[in-house]
């Protein structure tokens, strides 16, 4: 029997959504990044659920199998504060960017509400790792709406290659397209007090380029100011 052999992969780490009282592990981003590698080509999706700390570590170790050009992590999850799935963001970072050089994981996408605005926390934890990039949201978002614009993001990064992260151009001329396709003053979701919030201020992206000395920084005015009016 033959097999089939991609040269990078998309790692979905999902924690169950529980959408409304009859969502019994219906709701899943899973079709959507199915979709998005089918249309890039030559990526494979690896999935797994988890639901605390010591289970997304678990999930992690079992999707990094196989040698790989490079891998994207994209988690997905319900999150408040600096929590993913009732865990702290700190430490699930840490345990990706711990796998980073040995498995070849290029950057992390959170799917989840709040965290973004931690932007400091996520240059922290890829600072001094193999992690280029990492983005994520800085208010509650409408599930549907983050995940079609997560699918387009992980549409673009996908097709970096290693080289492209020597100068910032290319990383950021890629988050900048994927946003491009949306509205920036549309409303995504809301703040903390309801209020809402539009796509322009509810997320945060953070690179770290190849080299010795290169540090962590925010880049979400560069994203933005990329966008081509």
């Amino acid at each position: 029997m033959s097999s089939r052999h991609a040269n990078r992969a998309i790692l979905v780490l999902e924690s169950p959504w529980a959408l409304d009282d009859n969502d019994a592990n219906r709701s899943s981003v899973l079709p959507f990044v199915q979709g998005v590698a089918k249309l890039t080509g030559d990526t494979d999706v690896h999935h797994a659920n988890f639901y605390d700390e010591n289970s997304f570590r678990k999930a992690l170790e079992c999707l990094c199998k196989g040698e790989l050009d490079s891998r994207i992590v994209y988690i997905a999850a319900h999150g408040l504060g600096k929590e993913i799935a009732g865990a702290p963001m700190l430490n699930l970072l840490c345990s990706v960017a711990n796998q980073s050089r040995r498995h070849k994981i290029d950057g992390v996408l959170i799917g989840s509400c709040f965290v973004g605005e931690h932007s400091t926390t996520m240059e922290v934890c890829i600072e001094e790792s193999r992690l280029r990039w990492c983005v994520g949201y800085t208010a509650a978002t409408n599930w549907l709406d983050s995940t079609l614009l997560d699918c387009k993001l992980l549409a673009e990064l996908s097709e970096l290659e290693d080289s492209d992260f020597l100068k910032s151009d290319k990383a950021v001329d890629a988050m900048s397209d994927a946003l491009s396709l949306f509205d920036p003053s549309a409303v995504i979701g809301e703040d903390y007090d309801r209020n809402p919030v539009v796509l322009r201020d509810a997320m945060s992206f953070v690179l770290q380029l190849r080299g010795q000395g290169q540090r962590a920084r925010n880049i979400t005015d560069a994203v933005w100011d990329g966008i081509v009016k």
